[in-house]
C-alpha cells in the first residue's frame, strides 16, 4: 500500500498574515519540482543568436534565447509532480483541479495548485465583454470555413515548424490518425470560442487546460524518448508556442479573408484580445502575445519567430499532406466543386494561403484550373456576406444561429478526445 506523500497547503492556515507566506513557500516549492524542460544555452539548429541580434536587438534576442530554451514551467511541474506522487492518486487530483477549481482541492500537492493558482487569476484585460461579447465576431462564418482556415491554414503552418515535427515523430505521432487530430483540434477551439466558455470550470476553459497539460506530457515524452533539445531546443517550447497562436489567429483569419470571409478591423481587434486570454490559459508568455491587436502587429511579432524557427523538413511536408488529404472532401460541399477536383481546389486554397515558395517546400502542387474554379465562389462569398453586413439583425441571426448550432453540438456524447486522455498523462 502506498500513500501520498504530504505537500505544502494553505488549507488549513487562517491566519491572514501567515497565507501569503504559506502561498511564497508553494510557489517556490514547485518550482523545484520543474523538471529538465529549460535549458540556457542557443540551440545550434536554429538561427543564430547574432542573425536575431542584428535583426531585432538584443532585447529581442534575449527573449528568443529564452523562448527556445523553456517550456511551460508551471505545467511541465505539475507533470513532475503526478510522476513523482503517482499517477493513480494525480490524476483525479488533475481532473478536479481543472474541472472545479483549485478551492475543490484539499490540502493540493504544490505544483498543482501553483498551476491553478496561476490559470484561476485573471489578467487585469479580462472581463465580461471579452468572455461573452469578443468572441461572437468569429462566429458569423460557417463552420466549413473554420476547418479550412484550421486545416489548410492554421495546422498546415503548424507543421512547417521543423521542432514541432519532430516532437510529433518522436513520440510516434506524426502522421498517426492526422484526420483526428485535425477534428479534434476545432473541436477545442470551437469550445474555446463559444461566448462564456472561458469562464472557469466552462467547457472552453477545461478544453483548454487539458490541450496545455497534453503538452507537457508530450514534452516529457520527447525528452525521454531522445529528442535532442541542445540542436532544436525545449520540445514544444514559448517559440513554438507562440508560433501556433500567431497561425490560430493571423494565419487563420487572413485565410477566411480569402476565402471571401472578412471582419472588420473592430472585430479582428476583439478577437486578437481574447485570443490573448486564450495563450495566457495555455501557458504562452504574455510578451509573445499581448498587445497584439492586428494583423501588422502579428506579422511583425511571427517574423521574430520564424526567423528562429528553422526551414521545412521531410516530416512537415508529410504532415501537411496528412492533413490535406483528411479534409479535401469538405469542399465539394462547401464550394460544390467535383469529387475529381476536391483536393486540387484544397491545394490551390493553401498556396494562396502559404504562396509558392513555402507550398513549393511542403510539396503542395500547383493546381491553376482548380485556382481559377475558386475566383468565383470566393467572389459569391464575398457578396452574400456584405448583403448580411447591411441588415444588422440578419448580421445578428446569423451569428445567434451558429452559436445555438455549435452549442448543441457540443452538447453531444461522445468518446474523450485526445487531449483529454492526454491531459493526464494517458499511455496512448
Amino acid at each position: 500500500m502506498t500513500t501520498r506523500p504530504r505537500t505544502a497547503s494553505t488549507g488549513a492556515i487562517h491566519n491572514p498574515r501567515l497565507r501569503p507566506i504559506a502561498e511564497s513557500f508553494i510557489e517556490e516549492l514547485a518550482a523545484l519540482l520543474v523538471p529538465q524542460t529549460t535549458t540556457t544555452a542557443w540551440p545550434s539548429g536554429r538561427s543564430s543568436r547574432s542573425a536575431v541580434l542584428a535583426q531585432f536587438g538584443e532585447t529581442r534576442a534575449d527573449l528568443m534565447q529564452w523562448a527556445l530554451t523553456t517550456g511551460d514551467p508551471l505545467a511541465d511541474a505539475v507533470v513532475a509532480e503526478m510522476h513523482e506522487i503517482g499517477m493513480s492518486t494525480a490524476r483525479p487530483l488533475l481532473v478536479r483541479g481543472i474541472e472545479d477549481g483549485l478551492d475543490a482541492l484539499h490540502d493540493p500537492p504544490p505544483a498543482l495548485a501553483a498551476l491553478l493558482k496561476d490559470t484561476e487569476t485573471l489578467p487585469g484585460y479580462v472581463d465580461d465583454e471579452l468572455l461573452d461579447a469578443l468572441p461572437r465576431p468569429w462566429f458569423s462564418s460557417p463552420t466549413p470555413v473554420h476547418i479550412l482556415s484550421l486545416s489548410a491554414g492554421a495546422l498546415v503552418r503548424v507543421y512547417e515548424s521543423p521542432s514541432i515535427a519532430k516532437v510529433l515523430s518522436t513520440t510516434g505521432r506524426l502522421v498517426d490518425r492526422a484526420d483526428k487530430r485535425l477534428t479534434e483540434t476545432g473541436t477545442w477551439l470551437t469550445h474555446a470560442m463559444l461566448p462564456g466558455n472561458l469562464r472557469r470550470g466552462r467547457p472552453g476553459y477545461v478544453a483548454t487546460l487539458n490541450v496545455r497539460m497534453l503538452h507537457a506530457h508530450m514534452r516529457k515524452l520527447a525528452l525521454d524518448r531522445g529528442y535532442d533539445s541542445a540542436a532544436d531546443g525545449v520540445p514544444i517550447n514559448q517559440v513554438d508556442l507562440g508560433r501556433t497562436w500567431m497561425d490560430f489567429t493571423v494565419t487563420s483569419f487572413v485565410a477566411e479573408e480569402q476565402f471571401g470571409f472578412d471582419l472588420t478591423g473592430r472585430e479582428l481587434h476583439g478577437l486578437y484580445r481574447y485570443r490573448w486570454y486564450v495563450g495566457h490559459l495555455l501557458g504562452i508568455d504574455a510578451r509573445l502575445v499581448e498587445g497584439i491587436t492586428g494583423h501588422a502587429a502579428a506579422r511583425r511579432v511571427d517574423d521574430l519567430l520564424q526567423t528562429v524557427t528553422g526551414p521545412v523538413s521531410e516530416d512537415s511536408a508529410r504532415l501537411a499532406a496528412a492533413t490535406l488529404d483528411s479534409v479535401s472532401a469538405l469542399l465539394r460541399g462547401l464550394f460544390q466543386i467535383p469529387p475529381r477536383l476536391s483536393r486540387p481546389a484544397l491545394d490551390a486554397l493553401t498556396r494562396r494561403i502559404h504562396g509558392p515558395g513555402m507550398s513549393q517546400d511542403l510539396q503542395i502542387r500547383p493546381a491553376p484550373v482548380a485556382d481559377v474554379l475558386l475566383t468565383p465562389a470566393v467572389t459569391g462569398f464575398r457578396q452574400a456576406r456584405a448583403a448580411r453586413r447591411r441588415s444588422p439583425r440578419r448580421w445578428g441571426s446569423t451569428i445567434d444561429s451558429t452559436i445555438a448550432a455549435e452549442r448543441r453540438r457540443a452538447a453531444e456524447p461522445g468518446e474523450p478526445t485526445a487531449y483529454q486522455r492526454g491531459a493526464t498523462g494517458s499511455a496512448d
